[in-house]
């Protein structure tokens, strides 16, 4: 009896002991690891907004290359989901899509069902370095009695860390591997310029970019038409000033404007009106057609986050070039103003 006596003291006190460790431990945890990447963040964001992108650098399909995997949703729209279901080392989970912000960041849901049942966040942070791309993985939640317990036991930083190394380096390869291969963006002059204020004739609308061609068309014929029954003449070339450019939504808020002397609104009278403000901007001249402007744009995003600027109001492009009068559009000149603080 004594013996039996000493052994469920013993185990009391360990009963004791798990109880205090388990309520002292972080009440959250992040472990994480990064990589420096060869490309910018626009290269590396296309190898890690999708499920599929992910699992061809995923650390974990060496545990189990017989797993089976299904997708639910759309990949690389939030809400997809990524399903496993693997031997003991692999276990049973999913993985959802929460957020995605193009060239930033990326944010999952993990789901582990087997061979425990957790929930945690994971975080793929992509931030520029020069020409290159601090690219942070990590994994991020809140912490139960049972977390904090094995946290005393086990060095979960180390554990998930070293695949998270493993899956980085990965990733570098790909990604430099892609962007060594991959046909460059081609280089763009730009410059600094104090912008004057300017007044545009114009209706300010939300417009689908499948119908932005026709939307130019109405409204400069119609501005065009409005400043000469005026007695205005246009003071500068017709223009798109846009307000927002939205990628999920495929719309710009936006004008078709006829920039005219600001001294000219009292002839102006019933007609709208908008005056961009005065500003530091940044400018590109763009030989190309259209269709290819994308190049340009993406150009000036990342020179802007590259030199920590901050961009406001109004972007303006100018169509110096009338298509009309031009049909090679390789010669089709367009001014892009970014308005910076």
């Amino acid at each position: 009896m004594r013996a039996l006596k000493i052994i469920l003291i013993i185990i009391a006190a360990l009963g004791v002991l798990a109880a205090v460790l388990g309520f002292t431990g972080s009440d959250t945890y992040r472990y994480e690891r990064s990589v420096t990447i060869a490309a910018p963040p626009d290269a590396v964001y296309g190898h890690v907004s999708t499920l599929a992108a992910m699992d061809k650098w995923s650390p974990w399909n060496d545990l189990d290359p017989n797993m089976t995997k299904s997708m639910e949703g759309t990949d690389g729209t939030v809400g997809a989901t990524a399903k496993w279901e693997g031997n003991a080392d692999v276990g049973k989970g999913e993985q959802r899509l929460d957020s995605l912000v193009p060239g930033q960041h990326v944010r999952t849901h993990l789901t582990f069902i087997e061979p425990f049942a957790s929930e945690s966040n994971a975080l793929i942070e992509l931030s520029p370095v020069g020409d290159s791309t601090k690219v942070t993985w990590a994994m991020v939640g809140e912490n139960d009695f049972m977390g904090k317990l094995m946290g005393k036991f086990m060095d979960m930083d180390a554990m998930i860390g070293k695949d998270f190394d493993k899956g980085l380096g990965r990733l570098k390869e790909q990604v430099e591997s892609a962007y060594a291969d991959a046909p460059k963006t081609p280089a763009y002059e730009i410059t600094t310029i104090e912008r004057p204020a300017m007044l545009y004739v114009g209706k300010r609308e939300v417009v689908k970019w499948a119908d932005m061609k026709d939307f130019f068309g109405k409204h400069f014929g119609a501005g065009m038409a409005a400043i000469g029954k005026a007695g205005v003449a246009p003071a500068g070339p017709t223009s798109g000033v846009y307000f927002e450019w939205n990628e999920q939504e495929q719309t710009a808020d936006m004008i078709a404007g006829i920039p005219v002397d600001p001294g000219s609104k009292a002839k102006l009278k019933g007609l709208e009106l908008y005056e961009a403000p005065a500003s530091k901007a940044l400018q590109i001249d763009y030989r190309g057609g259209y269709n290819s402007m994308a190049a340009p744009h993406e150009a000036m995003d990342a020179y802007i986050k590259a030199n920590n600027l901050e961009h406001h109001t109004n972007v303006v492009e100018e169509y110096i070039t009338d298509p009309g009068m031009e049909p090679d559009s390789t010669k089709w000149l367009t001014r892009i103003i970014y308005f910076i603080k």
